[in-house]
């Protein structure tokens, strides 16, 4: 199955139900079932406006029970590709292209490398 890699605090509200859009710079011509995989890197202020109780795009309120850390570098859950929009009234719409995600669900963290683009992951053996 292909993956695709997200920078936390992002793959979390996406598994997790929150944001049903992922934003790129680049077209997405696949749909079909995706892995989230959980990128190394961490966006450390999207991270902080959740833990202060903002929404990272629109500034909002928003209250979501957040772990302590994210899983990082590995599959945390997988979700299915529906479309890729230009526009979009989601509030978590922000970039060129919006890929939308529908029947996201957190999986059991397994750690692998990540990639650019869609990958196929190979899983480190425990």
């Amino acid at each position: 199955m292909k993956a695709l890699s997200i920078m936390q605090p992002w793959a979390w509200l996406i598994v997790n139900g929150h944001k049903a859009i992922e934003n790129r710079n680049w077209r997405c011509h696949y749909r079909g079932p995706v892995l989230i995989h959980a990128g190394k890197k961490v966006d450390t202020w999207a991270r902080a406006d959740l833990w202060r109780g903002r929404h990272p795009v629109t500034g909002a309120p928003i209250a979501l029970d957040l772990p302590d850390a994210f899983d990082r570098g590995g599959i945390v859950g997988e979700a299915e590709i529906v479309d890729c929009v230009e526009r979009s009234d989601d509030p978590w719409f922000v970039g060129r292209f919006g890929i939308v995600l529908r029947n996201a669900r957190p999986l059991p963290f397994r750690p692998c490398k990540g990639a650019l683009g869609f990958f196929e992951p190979k899983f480190e053996e425990a």
